[in-house]
């Protein structure tokens, strides 16, 4: 037997009552820009941690450089 994919559906969020099409459309619109922006914030977090700890590294380098010349 094959297995089963589930493929997401364009069906409004369990719960919300059927409503004008532009309005869900603006929903839909608003919750998509509040992930994204949330996945933006993280990715920011994540530069940030790797920018200092290069930063320290070569810092590190520098320091080990200087004192064995």
């Amino acid at each position: 037997m094959a297995p089963v994919i589930d493929t997401p559906q364009m069906f409004p969020p369990f719960g919300c009552s059927p409503c004008a099409d532009g309005e869900w459309q603006r929903h839909h619109q608003e919750r998509k820009l509040r992930m994204m922006r949330f996945w933006r914030d993280g990715l920011e977090r994540q530069i940030a941690a790797v920018t200092a700890a290069i930063s320290t590294l070569e810092q590190q380098i520098e320091r080990d450089q200087a004192s064995s010349s």
